[in-house]
């Protein structure tokens, strides 16, 4: 039985475009460029800072995120950047009388911008906010605890099998691989996703079905 349906955050709920598209900007360099060299570095299963550092080698991200910060050209997040299925799932899924939780590998300041949008969910917290990222098996023991009921009740859902869905498998949750994004379109038909992924998605809305009574 599923009773809590917990949600990654880039590119399950938001749209990655204004994140990369600022980091370009600040750089002074093309956006197709930055959002090409994420996805390459991604492929080859490295943290998406790496696309920073191939355009600066000796870039110091945390020192340029803070100086962004202070230019006033920080992180920003409003309506515009929300997928149009995720307002409807969440409610839907919370009048169904399930938990719904948004967890993932997001900053302190993005938790307060989540927050603010008033997303119908039970809790909003980022890996800057617990002090440790996905794919580290404490994330998923701290959603668990949150969550306060077993491993096996939580549903966890996101675009990118390494960060989301495996790490998940491998704590005890159920899990959903979400097609949506550069990432959930690349490894959709993976062999390993296939198999660990307890539901594969190509909307949040079929979730709704999916924990129907």
């Amino acid at each position: 039985m599923i009773r809590t349906i917990a949600f990654d955050v880039g590119e399950t709920l938001v749209r990655d475009d204004r994140y990369w598209a600022s980091w370009a900007d600040w750089l002074r360099v093309p956006r197709h460029t930055v959002s090409a060299l994420v996805g390459a570095v991604v492929a080859q299963g490295k943290d998406n800072a790496e696309a920073l550092r191939l355009l600066w080698p000796h870039i110091d991200v945390d020192a340029e995120y803070q100086a962004r910060e202070a230019a006033g050209r920080g992180e920003r997040l409003d309506e515009s950047d929300l997928y149009a299925d995720v307002r409807p799932t969440l409610t839907a899924l919370r009048d169904a009388g399930l938990s719904v939780i948004i967890a993932g590998n997001q900053t302190t300041k993005a938790g307060g911008l989540l927050r603010a949008l008033g997303l119908p969910a039970d809790l909003v917290a980022t890996s800057g906010e617990w002090g440790v990222a996905k794919p580290s098996a404490a994330f998923f023991e701290r959603l668990v605890a949150e969550a306060g009921i077993p491993a096996e009740e939580i549903l966890y859902v996101g675009d990118h099998p390494q960060n989301d869905t495996l790490p998940a498998a491998r704590a005890g949750l159920r899990t959903a691989h979400l097609r949506r994004g550069p990432w959930g379109h690349l490894w959709a038909d993976d062999p390993e996703v296939r198999a660990t992924a307890t539901y594969r998605l190509d909307s949040l809305t079929d979730l709704v079905a999916i924990t129907s009574p």
